[in-house]
């Protein structure tokens, strides 16, 4: 009998409205249209700053790292291993270091990008001066 109740206090009881439902008008809808950007518009808009993840990342990562430098060694100097504050330390640590090696990463991926595009634009001009001289 007490679970028969608690069925019928979840059901939701059917309403005129929902019932109405063919009559009432259409709700009109607003398209939004968003504007694409293209990697021009972006590099104008940010300066440049777009590329240059491994430069903002190092900073970051740097007072991470110091940061949870000083709080493990706070926290081991009281003798407090797997307290709150050790595990702390070792987050701030670990994230501290996870931020300077993407800041790496990111440096080597585009060092190894410019390395290609003048790659290819020697190859280009070398293919252009032998077309220019035969």
């Amino acid at each position: 009998m007490p679970e028969d109740a608690s069925k019928e206090a979840m059901r939701t009881p059917a309403t005129p409205e929902k019932a109405n439902n063919a009559e009432r008008p259409a709700v009109a809808m607003t398209a939004l249209n968003i504007p694409l950007v293209n990697e021009v518009q972006l590099t104008a808009a940010t300066g440049g700053a777009e590329l240059s993840c491994y430069r903002c990342t190092i900073p970051f990562g740097v007072v991470v790292l110091i940061a949870g430098i000083v709080v493990t060694a706070v926290a081991y100097s009281f003798n407090s291993h797997g307290s709150t504050i050790s595990y702390f330390g070792l987050v701030l640590l670990s994230a501290g270091l996870l931020l300077l090696a993407s800041s790496a990463i990111c440096w080597k991926v585009r060092l190894e990008r410019k390395k290609e595009r003048r790659r290819e634009s020697q190859t280009a001009l070398v293919a252009n001066q032998r077309s220019i001289f035969t």
